[in-house]
């Protein structure tokens, strides 16, 4: 009885240990409290940076002919963007294919003709979108495949710093919390880790070139989140 009494306790403790926020681990003889804790930080800003995708479709009796055909409306659609100041090397292909049309009667298929696609995504800034579609469409695009907005390299890593120091600084808020309910204080940092930051695509609201107008297009803020795990030294 007296082992299985000993093994109970034992087993009790370590569970405690993994559950309570609260931990002291035994490493050169010593005693010594942690605190983990995990924390969200968030910051919202307009986008810098619009993607608009566009296609040039075309469907001829031979591959040849479509794809002359498409190559015609590409380099119309690229000369209107560059007389438009939007630089070249914000102009780039996406997808480029060639496929056989076929016809199906009684069974059999036969071809018809061949359709080809040449897709672009154009970067540019976000107030320009509905212009550039505009002028896309003008030009001889022949489908709008979407329109994201996102964020530059540089303005995402600046908003993504300023998450991580709002996660730390709620981490921080909330070890003291509850070190100040152990009746402890924090002393440092052991360990702090990040996860993967979340940056959704905002939804824009589309308005119709009705009667002729602009396209007028309206993104919404984008959000990015940072996560912090943080293990704190208490004493």
């Amino acid at each position: 009885m007296k082992r299985v009494l000993a093994l109970t306790l034992v087993v009790a403790v370590l569970l405690a240990g993994c559950t309570a926020p609260l931990q002291t681990a035994a490493s050169d003889g010593s005693t010594e409290s942690t605190i983990s804790v995990s924390a969200v930080g968030s910051v919202s800003a307009g986008p810098d940076l619009a993607v608009v995708s566009v296609s040039v479709e075309a469907t001829a009796d031979t591959a040849n002919d479509a794809r002359a055909q498409v190559a015609s409306g590409v380099e119309s659609v690229r000369t209107a963007l560059s007389d438009a100041d939007v630089p070249d090397a914000n102009v780039t292909t996406t997808a480029f294919g060639i496929t056989p049309v076929y016809n199906y009667s009684r069974g059999e298929s036969r071809v018809v003709g061949y359709r080809a696609v040449h897709s672009l995504a154009i970067e540019t800034a976000p107030d320009r979108a509905g212009e550039i579609v505009d002028i896309s469409v003008g030009a001889g695009a022949t489908s709008v495949d979407g329109v994201r907005f996102t964020l530059s390299d540089e303005r995402r890593a600046d908003l993504r710093a300023t998450a991580l120091d709002r996660a730390m600084t709620g981490a921080r808020a909330d070890a003291d919390t509850i070190a100040a309910a152990a009746d402890l204080s924090v002393t440092g940092v052991r360990e702090a880790s990040t996860s993967a930051e979340f940056v959704p695509y905002p939804v824009a609201r589309f308005e119709d070139a009705a009667g002729g107008g602009a396209t007028t297009i309206q993104p919404a803020p984008v959000s990015v989140t940072a996560t912090v795990q943080v293990t704190y030294t208490a004493a």
